[in-house]
């Protein structure tokens, strides 16, 4: 008889049956915790300073309040401290790791027979967009053609996607239904705080917090508050003409219909 053979099954967290998070970044965070620094975080876990900044901030953006806070001053802006919600989400984490695990077990010893129903294919899913949101329905406007839907990301920011009437029928969207708002970071405009637009939905003022520079893009990571975070990636001479850097008030835009809805 051959040994059991282990499946490795990655683990796709979800709080109210909508939230994924992935197991690099539940490791992260359990080094801010331990650390209390995002730069020595990154130097435990073997990533990039920039790579464990966008894991914590991309679990802020997922949760319903933050996961993990910065202090001012310090070296690479000071320290960070992981609060209740992060803690509970990594304690979470271990608990359904803990129970796929004899899952997975159970399927090398026996097989796929039966197991229809388990949404082990799903568990691994890895999606490109930078920018994602977990967000809840407050309303859905139907036109003829196409939906507009209100979505609320936080207390005080709120999202505006345009989609075809079969896709929110799809999706059954309805108001207090949980989704996870998509935004490409290629899709995000940048302006000088304070900038008129003839479209008032999906205008985010904020400061640019990191800036990345390529040869010929930056990535520019802008903080919006409420523990939320967008990241944007124009052309670098743009950026520059600009004038923008880290610490510069911008307001950051993108269309309705650029915004990709995502629900189980």
């Amino acid at each position: 008889m051959s040994p059991t053979r282990k499946i490795d099954a990655l683990l796709a967290l979800r709080s109210e049956g909508k939230l994924l998070i992935g197991r690099d970044r539940i490791k992260v965070l359990e080094a801010v915790a331990e650390h209390k620094s995002i730069s020595k975080a990154a130097k435990a876990v073997g990533f990039s300073y920039k790579a464990a900044w966008d894991a914590v901030t991309a679990i802020n953006n997922l949760l319903p309040s933050p996961a993990f806070v910065t202090k001012a001053g310090g070296k690479s802006g000071g320290g960070a401290e992981v609060t209740a919600e992060g803690l509970k989400l990594i304690e979470t984490f271990h608990k359904l790791e803990d129970r796929l695990s004899r899952i997975s077990s159970m399927i090398a010893a026996e097989g796929l027979d039966g197991q229809d129903d388990f949404p082990l294919w799903s568990l691994g899913l890895r999606i490109s967009a930078r920018n994602l949101f977990r967000a809840e329905v407050v309303s859905v406007k139907k036109w003829p053609v196409d939906v507009e839907v209100t979505l609320q990301i936080s207390g005080e920011h709120k999202i505006y996607s345009v989609i075809t009437n079969d896709g929110a029928e799809d999706l059954d969207l309805r108001p207090g239904r949980k989704v996870v708002a998509l935004v490409k970071s290629s899709f995000v405009e940048l302006a000088s705080s304070g900038q008129s637009s003839d479209d008032s939905r999906n205008l985010f003022t904020g400061v640019v917090s990191r800036r990345t520079d390529a040869e010929r893009n930056c990535e520019l990571l802008i903080d919006i508050g409420a523990g939320k975070t967008m990241t944007a990636v124009l052309p670098r001479r743009d950026v520059e003409s600009m004038g923008l850097d880290e610490g510069s008030q911008v307001t950051a835009r993108f269309a309705p219909e650029d915004v990709i809805l995502a629900a189980d």
